[in-house]
């Protein structure tokens, strides 16, 4: 015999519901979205920022987006990506600025639409948190200085140096030359009225270590007079590697570059390259998205960040915290 079939009732229905509901969890909130906009995507040193970044999203529960300039000259290029991505309404910009200049409007226009943006590696103008949220980076100048004034020791405290730049506009490598400068040419105590003499110091090396090679050739006539060289970034050292290895000169003069990779930690082992001055790229990448984040969540961030530098030498290589920076 066929059973009439019951009918739901209004508070039946709201019954099943409310039943249902106690084994379902709410759902979840959705991720935000942090784009990372690096001043170049070739160098090691980007590399190791990316993943830094990255680990940071997996840790943090956030999508990364990681886009920048193929090289660090395309300043036209990381404008647009930052407008890009403030029409596509991210939820916060970290961002290291090719100009510390150029950079400036697109931040505004960032934050007038109330999108947080973090500044990492080299400086923007403005102050923290009143035109950005916070500046993550390695204390430039005080790394500069660490440097140069290594090399100052490798040359006994005389003599010529010269420096290849990198380029100008370059907020962190210009702190980088400057504290190098200052601490090449500082007079040695106890060693009244002697100093080291700068005979180059104003060429630029541009945007890859092929254009570095080009300038540092073009500069061998200084080269070869000099005791001392200083390079402040990766491309500049890779290139200044490359050039005295054609010219014979590898390992002939006292020379102190900056940022590791594998062919330049190989140059160092090999005592090519006197020392290296080394950043935190990872933990920068890691840091930069964390104060981030960290906005978002409305938690307070501070305004600035060091993300710190060491010098590297053949004789701390095998340190742990060392290799833990260059591999």
């Amino acid at each position: 015999m066929n059973m009439p079939t019951p009918r739901r009732t209004t508070l039946g229905v709201l019954g099943l519901l409310l039943a249902g509901a106690v084994g379902f969890a709410a759902a979840p909130p959705e991720r935000k979205t942090i784009a990372v906009i690096p001043k170049g995507t070739t160098h090691v040193f980007w590399k190791s920022v990316e993943a830094g970044a990255k680990k940071a999203g997996e840790d943090l529960g956030v999508n990364i987006i990681w886009k920048g300039p193929m090289t660090e000259n395309d300043r036209a290029q990381q404008v647009q990506l930052v407008q890009q991505f403030v029409s596509e309404k991210v939820d916060a910009l970290v961002l290291a600025p090719l100009d510390h200049k150029a950079l400036v409007q697109p931040v505004k226009a960032a934050t007038a639409k109330n999108i947080p943006v973090i500044i990492f590696d080299s400086a923007l103008e403005g102050q923290a948190p009143k035109d950005f949220a916070s500046f993550v980076a390695t204390d430039s100048e005080k790394a500069g200085a660490l440097g140069g004034d290594h090399l100052k020791t490798l040359m006994g405290g005389k003599g010529d140096a010269i420096i290849l730049r990198y380029l100008a506009g370059s907020a962190s490598t210009d702190s980088r030359e400057k504290g190098a400068i200052t601490a090449i040419t500082a007079i040695t105590a106890g060693k009244a009225g002697k100093a080291i003499k700068m005979i180059s110091d104003n060429r630029y090396g541009g945007a890859t270590s092929a254009e570095a090679k080009t300038a540092a050739l073009n500069m061998l006539d200084d080269i070869k007079k000099a005791g001392g060289v200083f390079c402040p970034n990766e491309s500049t050292t890779l290139g200044m590697l490359l050039a005295l290895r054609q010219a014979g000169l590898a390992g002939k003069i006292k020379f102190v570059g900056f940022d590791a990779s594998p062919p330049l930690v190989e140059a160092l082992k090999k005592g090519e390259i006197d020392a290296l001055v080394v950043q935190d790229p990872r933990g920068m990448g890691y840091k930069a998205v964390e104060a981030a984040v960290k906005v978002l969540r409305g938690e307070k961030v501070d305004a600035r960040i060091d993300t710190g530098a060491v010098l590297v030498t053949k004789d701390n290589l095998a340190k742990p915290e060392i290799k833990a920076l260059i591999e």
